[in-house]
């Protein structure tokens, strides 16, 4: 039977890549600004909720948009864009789309740009219900490893990539009890974004089946 557990912490992240930079997004971002400004108004933007980003390298610099209500953000920088939900969840789904998308679509039709790739990743932090989280990681140990001591186990973490796939299984450390959960992938430029959901929920489906838990809704 599967454990039941809570996601209280959950992150969606997509970096669009852009074919080619777009060096008029590190100097002449005017007309981009005021656009997206304005496509995102229904969220009830304000003029304090952009920031700009003039630290770091000329490809982490740019223009961050917050609507704080949804703990949304959508940073425009001059080699890709990234949206982020720092409350993520299915049931959101067809918002978060909306917004990804209007900002995205914003961006192309002012500036012309053109996406190569997406990279995605889901990032969750799972509390079982009745397990101690140990329990869940333990399968994860390499039995090599696992034999070479005989008191308990206390932490396992587990990492595998492949050339556009990631997956990161660790203990969590923003919750006590708890268990973290990070995948990532990389889709081309052409795919839709309802697609790109689809794939994402079938990835976790398979994740959750393997590590033998199931969220709790009530």
């Amino acid at each position: 039977m599967s454990e039941r557990v809570s996601i209280p912490i959950a992150i969606f992240e997509v970096t669009s890549e852009y074919a080619r930079p777009d060096l008029r997004l590190l100097m002449d971002r005017v007309r981009v600004v005021e656009a997206l400004f304005e496509a995102f108004k229904p969220w009830d933007i304000k003029v304090d909720d952009i920031e700009v980003v003039s630290e770091g390298k000329p490809s982490e610099q740019g223009i961050k948009f917050k609507l704080s209500t949804k703990r949304i953000s959508f940073f425009v920088g001059a080699g890709s864009c990234k949206f982020t939900h720092d409350n993520a969840n299915w049931e959101s789904a067809e918002e978060t789309i909306k917004i990804l998308s209007l900002g995205l679509d914003t961006l192309i039709e002012v500036n012309k740009i053109k996406v190569a790739a997406y990279k995605t990743a889901i990032a969750m932090h799972l509390q079982p219900k009745s397990l101690p989280f140990i329990e869940i990681l333990k399968p994860f140990a390499p039995s090599s490893l696992a034999k070479l001591d005989s008191s308990p186990i206390k932490a396992v973490a587990s990492v595998v990539k492949w050339e556009k796939r990631r997956i990161t299984i660790d203990g969590s450390g923003q919750l006590a009890n708890g268990v973290f959960l990070k995948f990532e992938r990389e889709f081309e430029g052409s795919i839709s974004f309802n697609e790109m959901a689809l794939r994402l929920k079938a990835d976790e489906d398979e994740l959750f089946d393997i590590l033998g838990i199931e969220e709790d809704l009530s």
